[in-house]
């Protein structure tokens, strides 16, 4: 532990995981504007929406006209939340590149955010993860609440494993295991990848961690430690979980830049277009985004 790698590569999820908690609605055009400027950034991959039914998520309800107009980047892959075949069916029709299927590391959790127990999901996601590959796309399985769950408490590593091994096994190309409520600390982040490593390769995993309780940057600096280059995150620090209260948004992809330009590792981003994407998610929102080298950027004009 102790080296940084050479490259990281984020994984920009505002467009779907920030706005999908935003209680103002933003118009269509505007996201498309939004993400044809995120493309332009050099974010390797941007998670642009949610093909869950519009009930649920009502902010992404467009995500398949979404997914129409915006401009495809050389270079960038478009990716979507996928809950079931029928939500597949509606993204592959919208031209994703890559799927992303989702369940949570906690029973409860699970629960409230899918109505199903664990076990009750792993054939539903079985089949999206079928159907995506036979299409050729990408495919990332989140894995919710790895740490700490806002109904149950501390998680245990061998829950992650247990869902982790169930998804690679259906086919995911990588995991993404998620901080859902922005609590753990370093140690939990040693704890949970020392036993995620023995199993699976750095390469496959992907961090994705919330803010809520300041701790995010210092968790990307233990996860690096442990070698682990991608992360998800969002411009500005839009996000939170309706499934999590008082849970703050993603760690901001504005910070994370900002610190690893600081230790010298290469992500390809464009400070400038980042900053100009959440400067215009922001004005649209019509509140401040907690980025803190977004402030710091805005007031030095």
């Amino acid at each position: 532990m102790g080296r940084w790698p050479d490259f990281v590569q984020v994984k920009e999820v505002g467009p779907r995981d920030g706005l999908q908690n935003e209680k103002k609605r933003i118009s269509t055009s505007d996201k498309v504007q939004w993400i044809n400027t995120l493309s332009e950034s050099g974010v390797k991959e941007i998670e642009y929406s949610s093909f869950v039914h519009p009930k649920w998520v009502p902010a992404l309800s467009d995500a398949h006209e979404v997914g129409k107009r915006i401009k495809r980047h050389p270079g960038v892959r478009y990716s979507a939340l996928v809950p079931n075949m029928k939500g597949l069916e509606l993204a592959l029709e919208a031209g994703i590149d890559g799927a992303s299927v989702f369940m949570s590391a906690s029973e409860t959790h699970n629960k409230k955010n899918i109505n199903k127990s664990i076990d009750e999901t792993y054939p539903v996601l079985e089949e999206v993860i079928k159907g995506a590959k036979k299409a050729g796309k990408h495919v990332t399985g989140y894995v919710s609440t790895v740490f700490d769950c806002p109904y149950e408490g501390r998680i245990s590593p061998q829950q992650v494993l247990k869902v982790a091994d169930r998804l690679i096994e259906a086919g995911v190309d990588d995991l993404s295991l998620g901080d859902t409520i922005g609590t753990a600390v370093p140690s939990q982040v040693d704890q949970l990848l020392s036993e995620i490593l023995e199993r699976f390769p750095s390469e496959k995993i992907i961090m994705h961690f919330h803010d809520t309780r300041g701790m995010a940057i210092a968790n990307i600096m233990r996860s690096m430690e442990h070698g682990i280059t991608r992360f998800d995150s969002a411009i500005g620090g839009l996000g939170g979980c309706p499934y999590a209260p008082g849970a703050a948004g993603n760690v901001a992809t504005n910070d994370v830049l900002y610190l690893l330009n600081g230790l010298g590792i290469k992500t390809g981003m464009d400070e400038t277009k980042l900053q100009e994407a959440a400067l215009f998610i922001q004005s649209k929102l019509g509140k401040s985004l907690p980025s803190k080298s977004l402030a710091y950027a805005a007031s030095q004009g």
